[in-house]
C-alpha cells in the first residue's frame, strides 16, 4: 500500500503557496475586502511566481472578493514562457464545491484560459453555463484533492501556484499536498477574530502540524519575503 502511495506522489504537481498577509498574519482584513496591502514589489513578485507555474488555483471566496485574476504582463515573463514553449497565461482554476459564482464577474472575460475543480454535486449546479474551458468533477460532495491533482499533473498542469484563500491551503496541507509557500510580509497589523489567515479550516495539532524549513528571507523596503518548503 505504501509502495502505491508513493507511486501515486510522484505523478503529482509541484505546489507553491504565493499570499501576502499583515505583520499579525491576516490575508485580508475582518470585512474580507480584496486585500490590496501589498506594494508594487509584491504585486511584481506575484506575477513573477504565477509566470512560472502551469496553472494558477484559487478558491471561489478569493474570486468573489477580487473579481479577477493576475494576468502575466511583464514583456520579459512573456518572452520566457515562449521561450520553454509554455501558453502566455497558465491556466486559471477556480476551487468550489458548491460552484457560488457570478458568472457576469469580469473573470470570466479576461483572456485567460479557465478551469472549474469542483464536485459531481457543483458540477450539476453550474450545468451547461459558459465560461470554462474545462469542469473536472473530482469527488461526490468533497474535492478528492490527491485523485485531482493526480489527474491535473497527467494532464500536463506539472507545477502550481496556490493563491487562496486560506480554506483551500488548508485543505491542500491536510491532504499533504503543498510543497513550498512564498509569504509576504506586509507593515500593518488587521487584528480580528474573525479576519482570515492563510490557512483556515480545523487547525492542525502542534505535535502533527506541518513543518517548514526556511529557504530564504530578505528584505526590500518595509516588506518581508519568506520562503518556506515544506518538510516531507
Amino acid at each position: 500500500m505504501s509502495e502505491t502511495l508513493h507511486r501515486d506522489r510522484d505523478r503529482l504537481p509541484h505546489t507553491t503557496v504565493v499570499l501576502a498577509m499583515s505583520a499579525d498574519g491576516k490575508i485580508a482584513d475582518v470585512s474580507r475586502a480584496p486585500a490590496r496591502f501589498g506594494s508594487a514589489i509584491d504585486k511584481a513578485h506575484l506575477e513573477q511566481q504565477i509566470a512560472q507555474v502551469d496553472a494558477v488555483l484559487f478558491g471561489a471566496g478569493t474570486l468573489r472578493a477580487y473579481g479577477t485574476t493576475l494576468k502575466v504582463s511583464h514583456s520579459d515573463l512573456l518572452a520566457h514562457r515562449q521561450h520553454l514553449g509554455k501558453p502566455p497565461q497558465p491556466v486559471q482554476i477556480v476551487c468550489s464545491r458548491s460552484v457560488n459564482l457570478d458568472p457576469t464577474c469580469r473573470f470570466f472575460s479576461q483572456s485567460v484560459p479557465r478551469w472549474l475543480l469542483t464536485t459531481q454535486t457543483g458540477k450539476r449546479l453550474w450545468g451547461n453555463q459558459a465560461g470554462f474551458e474545462q469542469v473536472l468533477a473530482m469527488g461526490d460532495s468533497e474535492i478528492d484533492w490527491l485523485a485531482a491533482f493526480t489527474h491535473l499533473f497527467d494532464l500536463g498542469l506539472h507545477r502550481l501556484a496556490i493563491l487562496g484563500g486560506g480554506d483551500l491551503v488548508a485543505a491542500l496541507f491536510a491532504a499533504k499536498l503543498i510543497n513550498e509557500l512564498h509569504l509576504t510580509l506586509c507593515p500593518l497589523i488587521l487584528g480580528g477574530t474573525q479576519s482570515p489567515t492563510p490557512v483556515a479550516g480545523a487547525g492542525f495539532l502542534a505535535a502533527i502540524a506541518p513543518q517548514l524549513e526556511l529557504l530564504n528571507v530578505h528584505s526590500i523596503d518595509q516588506e518581508v519575503f519568506l520562503h518556506y518548503k515544506v518538510k516531507p
